[in-house]
């Protein structure tokens, strides 16, 4: 399969739950995410690693956001770092921008604005997804994706899905040795909590189906993982 490297962002944020979902929804829209719970755990993967983005909380432990960000900027000017953070006076944000914040938004934050900021700032960093000369163009077997575009040609035909047709099969085709949950589905392109009761993925994933099938019907796209969700079939 050939595929554009997707940016890796490091979320640096303490609390269990928020993490989790940044990590699901930075996922479900095709970035490479690593978790780190406290300061000095993020600051050991960015020596290493070098991130092309960080989302930085504030309140962290072993090693404070505010430190943390000016360990940044003396490893790498050419990281972005957006800080999500409960504090929302004027003085700390102007004193964060200050000190190399590429952008801040306070908790709690919208998730689209959230996703909107982090993509300006790493187009600003030039590590976009449209950097380099043209969209991101996803490839796995017939099928081609243009994720920017929400644009899919199967064995050259146009199919045409609905956003989160597209969604899903993106984050399957992004990910074709993972089985993914219909928890995991739903929360990632939903971005709500699966309750159980719906059966939404299922239809969603019969719908897609049976679009790919009309291109080509003599392909299996997506594999049924019996008792545990889908995948891309290999």
């Amino acid at each position: 399969m050939e595929q554009v490297q997707a940016p890796v962002i490091l979320i640096a944020e303490d609390d269990n739950d928020i993490n989790h979902m940044l990590t699901e929804l930075l996922g479900s829209r095709g970035y490479q995410t690593q978790s780190a719970f406290s300061g000095t755990e993020a600051l050991l993967y960015i020596e290493r690693n070098a991130p092309a983005a960080v989302v930085l909380d504030l309140m962290l432990p072993g090693m404070t956001g505010q430190e943390l960000l000016a360990r940044i900027r003396e490893i790498d000017a050419g990281i972005a770092v957006v800080v999500a953070s409960a504090k929302d006076d004027v003085c700390t944000r102007v004193e964060l921008l200050r000190a190399g914040a590429d952008d801040y938004v306070v908790k709690p934050f919208d998730t689209e604005e959230l996703l909107a900021r982090i993509e300006a700032v790493l187009r600003r960093k030039g590590q976009g997804k449209r950097h380099g000369g043209g969209d991101e163009k996803l490839v796995y077997k017939d099928i081609v994706m243009l994720p920017d575009e929400f644009g899919i040609t199967v064995s050259g035909q146009e199919v045409a899905l609905t956003k989160r047709e597209y969604r899903i099969l993106e984050l399957l085709v992004r990910n074709p040795g993972k089985v993914f949950t219909r928890n995991n589905i739903y929360e990632s392109v939903w971005n709500e909590e699966y309750l159980g009761e719906d059966n939404a993925v299922n239809v969603h994933i019969s719908n897609i189906r049976q679009k790919l099938a009309r291109a080509n019907g003599g392909e299996t796209y997506i594999q049924t993982v019996w008792g545990i969700g889908f995948k891309m079939k290999l």
